[in-house]
């Protein structure tokens, strides 16, 4: 393998956790989590919105070149769309380095999981519609906006004393 190919393929797996031989997805939104707490603890919540635009924007490219380098359209093993889905919707948590980042976490892993699985419209729409790249990142982007819309539905009613 090429330099290029792997890395593209280290790109688009997500470091290799997308070939996890069991629910990919899953394993690349969890491998997600501990790059997106740091980046809000040590940068705040607009690092993680820049981060989260980079790994898009590149992961448009990344996921379309994999996609045409191992012939499938939108195979299981691309986990660079649940990366940019799992960091979206880790945006309104206060995370602090406390206990409660631990459930924050587990509860954005949960939303974003729930909403890229079950693919509500207009996702699952844009999941049918929307080829190459930037359909494979932007069916992600959407789930992730509803957990994020979900955790901040939480926030508010709960009035901070989850916090």
């Amino acid at each position: 393998m090429r330099l290029n190919q792997i890395i593209i393929t280290a790109s688009a797996t997500w470091f290799y956790s997308g070939k996890f031989p069991k629910a990919p997805g899953t394993a690349g939104s969890f491998a997600a989590l501990p790059l997106g707490w740091l980046l809000v603890i040590t940068g705040g919540n607009t690092t993680l919105l820049i981060a989260t635009a980079i790994v898009f924007l590149y992961g448009i490219f990344a996921s379309d070149l994999y996609s045409k380098m191992i012939g499938i359209h939108d195979p299981g093993e691309i986990v660079i769309d649940e990366v940019a889905g799992q960091w979206l919707c880790l945006l309104p948590l206060p995370l602090t380095m406390s206990w409660m980042d631990i459930v924050w976490l587990m509860l954005a892993f949960i939303m974003f999981r729930f909403f890229d699985i079950l693919k509500p419209w207009p996702i699952s729409w844009i999941d049918r519609r929307v080829g190459g790249g930037f359909g494979i990142m932007l069916d992600d982007i959407f789930a992730g906006a509803f957990g994020m819309a979900v955790l901040m539905l939480i926030l508010y009613l709960t009035e901070g004393w989850l916090i």
